[in-house]
């Protein structure tokens, strides 16, 4: 393995470049790819080369920032880009991931900013490169600091929870999918508040009479980043897991409760914690396909008498937030193509190290295939939603208040 790196995202304020981590070969290559124009963007967004809501609406303003920086320094006066050209351009950059709001939000927001004291027809100048520069680092730097308020939230939900059930002993915690520094500017989302909880509630560390002793991550098909992201970021950090496939979440639970050990660790599952790509209105949060079932079985191993109780946390940044969006059944699904689940990819691992990357057939030839990349978890299997402001879990009746 090369040498390893949590930094997804490399922007340089002095040369104004932009080097994003391609995920695509991680764990086994550390590789950065320049970014120098929104199609250079569009691509690695569309290819998943960067992932990770919060982290593709930063790759998607940066961007801009970087090509509108490029034109201005490079192009000839025969070329000029007038403020309809960049707004067409960014709304392009949009449909790369049409489910991750942030990157909508964030884009918007740039648009809004230039709209405000520009005409159409007026042409690209360094007053209008400012606003974009200016509203890209701060997106970064509010992302980062406000990855480790998620954090923060998260644990002393996790510990008011833990109290108030008397709960004492080793817990567990179930994720899926990546959101931590490689999907977000650095830290992360669920797996920040998984780094913040085993920081201050490890075994050697806490004054707790309970301690996180495992973390399970899902592989989560068919993409895996599960398998090659969270668990690289785990060992990085040397936080005890144990990665599992994604139909096992079940026999694990049931195989905690009755006490038998999975690895050598026998600590319930009290917590899964997830990201969203999208929050709506009501609560209703869009995840990483398999993000869905894992709500209904907590919600199912709750209705038994006797059972360790788990509360099913979404951690979001309140950028992730929609609320002009209703609820879930209005959340456009990406589906992606269908030779990423007939087919798997991954380089050949020789005695000698690293070999050629190859693609090899799981199967049928030319089957039907349905892949979305998307689910949405009700807002009533949810127990609570942790942005940088708060826990917030539902009134007495039931609902979410998400206004902000």
């Amino acid at each position: 393995m090369s040498e390893r790196t949590l930094q997804a995202i490399k922007f340089d304020k002095t040369n104004v470049s932009l080097e994003i981590l391609d995920q695509l070969l991680l764990p086994y290559s550390t590789s950065y790819i320049s970014i120098k124009t929104i199609e250079d963007a569009f691509q690695a967004i569309k290819l998943m080369q960067v992932r990770g809501a919060p982290a593709i609406a930063i790759v998607g303003s940066f961007a801009i920032v970087v090509d509108t920086y490029n034109y201005l320094k490079y192009s000839s006066e025969s070329t000029n880009r007038t403020v309809e050209s960049l707004i067409n351009s960014i709304d392009y950059l949009i449909t790369s991931r049409p489910t991750a709001v942030n990157l909508s939000n964030a884009l918007n927001d740039i648009k809004n900013l230039i709209n405000k004291s520009y005409k159409s027809t007026d042409l690209i100048n360094q007053t209008i490169y400012k606003i974009i520069y200016d509203y890209s680092v701060a997106l970064y730097e509010d992302d980062l600091a406000n990855n480790f308020k998620i954090g923060e939230n998260g644990l002393n939900y996790i510990k008011s929870i833990l109290k108030e059930e008397n709960f004492k002993g080793p817990f567990s915690i179930i994720t899926i999918c990546n959101t931590g520094s490689l999907a977000t500017s650095g830290h992360g989302t669920a797996l920040g508040i998984i780094r913040s909880t085993y920081e201050k509630l490890n075994k050697s560390n806490t004054n707790e009479e309970f301690w996180l002793d495992h973390v399970y991550p899902l592989e989560t098909r068919p993409y895996n980043q599960g398998a090659k992201l969270t668990t690289y970021e785990l060992d990085y950090e040397r936080i005890p897991f144990t990665l599992i496939c994604d139909n096992m979440v079940s026999a694990l639970i049931n195989t905690l409760n009755d006490s038998k050990p999975i690895k050598h660790s026998s600590a319930p599952v009290k917590f899964i914690i997830v990201g969203a790509d999208r929050v709506v209105k009501n609560g209703d949060s869009a995840n990483k396909i398999g993000t869905f079932q894992l709500s209904v079985i907590a919600n199912y191993f709750n209705s038994i008498p006797g059972s360790n109780k788990i509360k099913f946390i979404v951690a979001a940044p309140n950028t992730t937030i929609d609320l002009n969006t209703n609820s879930g059944k209005d959340i456009i699904i990406e589906e992606r193509p269908a030779n990423e689940l007939t087919t798997l990819k991954g380089p050949v691992l020789t005695a000698n190290g690293i070999g050629e990357k190859l693609t090899v057939g799981i199967a049928t030839p030319g089957i039907s295939v349905w892949n979305p990349a998307f689910d949405v978890a009700p807002y009533n299997l949810i127990d609570a939603i942790v942005t940088e402001e708060s826990s917030i879990t539902k009134d007495a009746s039931g609902k979410f208040n998400l206004s902000k």
